[in-house]
């Protein structure tokens, strides 16, 4: 019975991570797409490590983490506004965290990459990885938590933006 039952589960791990279940977003299917060299071109290595290949940064690394000044989040890729400062929150993970996005701006996927579904955050313009959004936010707001890549964002602060 023991034997079954450990077949059973490590048959669930496996399953839940097939190749049925990989992103559904084409790098191409965005406004602004790039060749790798050219993205590598223009990007820091761990700007491309995490908007290119999706990678995670490491927690309490980004200055944005702590930042605090108003303003608006831009993509450090195409320079699309993704947050603004009015919605930031100090979440605690060592991200910088927000309870809404600016609509239209952000595209949202499922990822399986760790065996299990995330609503997974890029960039509505150039489809750069941002980070994942969660249902353990601030309750008095939206309930959400985009924790968000630090290196993926580009600060401009209030008195240099443009109404957005």
């Amino acid at each position: 019975m023991k034997k079954i039952l450990l077949f059973a589960l490590a048959a669930i791990l496996f399953n839940c991570n097939g190749s049925a279940q990989k992103k559904e977003t084409k790098k191409d299917s965005f406004p602004i797409t790039k060749t790798d060299a050219e993205w590598k071109a223009e990007l820091t290595k761990m700007e491309y490590y995490v908007l290119r290949e999706a990678g995670t940064e490491r927690a309490f690394s980004s200055p944005l983490n702590k930042n605090y000044e108003k303003g608006v989040y831009h993509c450090a890729a195409c320079d699309t506004p993704l947050f603004k400062s009015e919605h930031k929150f100090d979440s605690g993970t060592g991200w910088p965290s927000f309870d809404k996005e600016i609509e239209g701006n952000v595209a949202f996927t499922t990822d399986y990459e760790i065996g299990y579904a995330r609503t997974e955050e890029h960039c509505a313009t150039c489809g750069g990885h941002l980070g994942h959004v969660f249902n353990d936010g601030p309750k008095a707001t939206t309930g959400k938590r985009h924790c968000i890549n630090g290196v993926a964002l580009k600060f401009v602060p209030e008195n240099n933006t443009k109404d957005e």
